[in-house]
């Protein structure tokens, strides 16, 4: 495992780079947007940019890849998302910004999906668990750090603009100086999003909610934050208190759904979710109390995208995990798309409180969805079901999955649209044989 990682350590680096930069971001515009006078509706439409380019991005950047290889790409994404920051501090535009937050998002899926195809190049079937794992934590660790870097400067300046603009160039600098051969680059067929919904209806619907709801958090979550008179260090704390409760309790409520059942947690996280965003959308004032309903909010919401897919997973065979994983990710994107601008609209008009009403009422959604799928699919044995693993947005963190072996996700990659086509019909009418008796337990 160690070698492992010091034989990568120059990507691990430059996504760490990466990822304070992107964690920066985020608040940072969501903070400057409210200081030079844009509406919230406005602000949320802007915010919506980045999830609209990321699924852009994951869409047509595995051809672009295919075609120059990895370090030509990422070379490019970097320089991408360099520049963009940029120009938000030379044109001070709602659709300039949407644009370049759509350049921005598109540069940062080309990001991931470099990155984690290298690792997935660079791991064996016994570390690619581990590996997966440091990744996350890498990502996850760099994205609350960047929270913080709000108060190196104000945001009225343009300090901060450029500053993330040094770290995303810096972060090419390790990765064109590594002696490490760039492994070559496979592109895996996708599945259409009803057929899955077919297999997986709580996997897609809830994949689709808490993209929602993702996007509503980071998307309007500094805005939420400013609003109510938080300081821009107050700000920082309270973003990153939403990392780190998802961080913290992730693994733990993962493994939970190893023990009990998907759904089961599924169902509960939203519940807890849900009386949170209550609690919260009724506190009035500042204080250790909204850090503590945020950070729970973070913690319930955050493992939703991997137990959705493990979910789903759980009804696939590894080469239709594979297949499927960028169908998930499209639903979440959709998700993530509407989030900002949905909640913004609710916030315009109901007040700033509404910013945790959204959030509940989409776990709330999801909640019920859930209780209704219990009624129409008997529950899979827990010897029929996968491991929990943390996973990433994008569609290569499926190759990186410790549960498939390496011949079958090599395998999955060479097989042709067709051969997934009618492994999923196939699939399709077996579930719906087993949908006729329904079992009631939970």
């Amino acid at each position: 495992m160690i070698k492992v990682i010091s034989n990568s350590w120059a990507l691990f680096l430059g996504l760490a780079l990466i990822m304070l930069g992107n964690g920066l971001q985020g608040s940072l515009l969501g903070l400057r947007a409210s200081m030079e006078g844009f509406g919230i509706t406005a602000t949320g439409l802007v915010m919506s940019g980045y999830f609209v380019g990321l699924l852009a991005g994951s869409t047509i950047v595995p051809g672009i890849v295919a075609r120059v290889g990895h370090i030509r790409s990422f070379g490019a994404m970097a320089s991408l998302a360099s520049t963009s920051i940029l120009i938000h501090v030379i044109v001070i535009d709602p659709w300039m910004w949407w644009a370049m937050r759509f350049v921005t998002g598109f540069a940062y899926a080309g990001l991931y999906i470099v990155a984690e195809s290298w690792l997935n190049d660079a791991s064996e079937n016994n570390t690619r668990g581990q590996l997966l794992s440091f990744y996350m934590l890498i990502s996850l660790g760099g994205l609350a750090g960047g929270q913080f870097m709000l108060n190196i400067a104000s945001p009225s300046s343009y300090e901060l603009f450029v500053l993330i603009s040094v770290l995303v160039s810096f972060a090419v600098i390790p990765i064109l100086l590594s002696v490490s051969k760039a492994p070559e680059f496979e592109t895996s067929e996708s599945v259409n999003l009803f057929q899955l919904y077919q297999v997986s209806p709580l996997g897609v619907f809830g994949m689709l909610i808490n993209g929602l709801t993702m996007g509503a958090i980071f998307g309007m979550g500094a805005v939420y934050a400013t609003n109510i008179g938080l300081s821009v260090s107050e700000v920082s704390f309270f973003m990153g208190a939403l990392v780190l409760g998802g961080a913290v309790l992730q693994f733990p409520i993962g493994r939970m759904s190893d023990i009990i059942g998907r759904r089961q947690v599924i169902i509960s996280t939203c519940a807890i979710g849900i009386v949170v965003a209550v609690l919260a959308s009724r506190h009035e004032g500042t204080g250790w109390l909204l850090y503590f309903y945020i950070a729970l909010i973070g913690g319930v919401s955050t493992p939703l995208y991997a137990l959705c897919i493990a979910h789903t997973n759980d009804y696939l065979n590894p080469g239709q995990m594979v297949a499927a994983s960028g169908t998930l990710v499209l639903a979440t994107s959709i998700g993530s798309s509407l989030g900002a601008p949905i909640t913004a609209f609710a916030m315009d008009y109901l007040g700033d409180q509404a910013f945790f009403q959204v959030i509940g009422l989409s776990l709330a959604t999801l909640f019920f969805f859930g209780l209704w799928r219990v009624t129409q699919r008997q529950a899979l044995a827990a010897e029929d079901t996968s491991d929990f693993v943390i996973m990433s947005p994008t569609p290569m963190s499926a190759n990186l999955n410790p549960e498939l072996e390496l011949e079958e996700v090599l395998a999955a990659s060479d097989v042709d649209a067709e051969d997934i086509q009618e492994s999923f019909e196939e699939l399709v009418t077996e579930l719906a044989s087993d949908d006729d008796t329904p079992d009631q337990e939970s």
